[in-house]
């Protein structure tokens, strides 16, 4: 109940504090999908390119997050940016590269041949069989991959508050050192709900943006 109280005493604050969250996640997640669908389809061409690429997103995601804001902060402090909000954008994209890089990869290597076939016998350019015919049957599965960098990474957003980047981290954090379960519960809670409501928003999105013919039938 103590809990409960503080949520409704607080609302304004905790709604800030979600909106500083989506902001952080939405464009760091935004600027993955910019660079990694453009990267999983050109990588496509070329297998070994592929290998080296998908293993460095490997690597890259086994790295622990806080590591990862601890070391954005020796490297961004030459430009006065150590700590805050570039920091915590930057590690949240590099976290976001390999579920967007490998589904997309995954999912345009998966098209079906004899849809190529068809496509180049009535004359399409690669560029016109890239974008009439190979994205569109490929967007179910780029999307599973951005639903899941936009799940994980708001999670690990929460993280970016111990270097003063904000969000819903901030609650929690200030649970943990004022030893306040309220907020550590109220942070907790209001993460986990914006990764399950980020979550059915983009499948709706992925439904809509699924070509009618290729959406399973119930």
């Amino acid at each position: 109940m103590e809990t409960l109280g503080f949520i409704v005493d607080n609302l304004g604050m905790i709604g800030r504090l979600t909106l500083e969250h989506i902001s952080l996640v939405g464009i760091a997640v935004g600027l993955a999908i910019v660079t990694g669908v453009p990267i999983g389809i050109a990588i496509t061409l070329n297998k070994r390119a592929a290998d080296v690429v998908l293993y460095a997103a490997s690597i890259l995601i086994t790295i622990p997050s806080i590591a990862l804001f601890g070391l954005m902060i020796p490297l961004l402090s030459m430009i006065g940016q150590g700590i805050g909000y570039l920091p915590a954008v930057i590690a949240v994209l590099l976290y976001s590269q390999l579920p967007i890089i490998r589904n997309t990869y995954t999912a345009i290597n998966n098209v079906d041949p004899a849809l190529r076939e068809a496509a180049r016998g009535i004359g399409m350019t690669s560029a016109q069989r890239l974008r009439m015919v190979e994205i569109p049957l490929a967007i179910p599965v780029i999307m599973a991959g951005i639903r899941t960098a936009v799940v994980m990474n708001i999670g690990v957003m929460a993280i970016a508050a111990y270097i003063g980047a904000g969000g819903l981290g901030t609650l929690i954090s200030r649970g943990i050192s004022q030893t306040d379960p309220r907020q550590l519960i109220a942070g907790a809670l209001a993460v986990s709900v914006l990764a399950v409501v980020a979550d059915y928003l983009l499948l709706f999105c992925q439904k809509k943006l699924t070509p009618q013919g290729t959406q399973p039938t119930a």
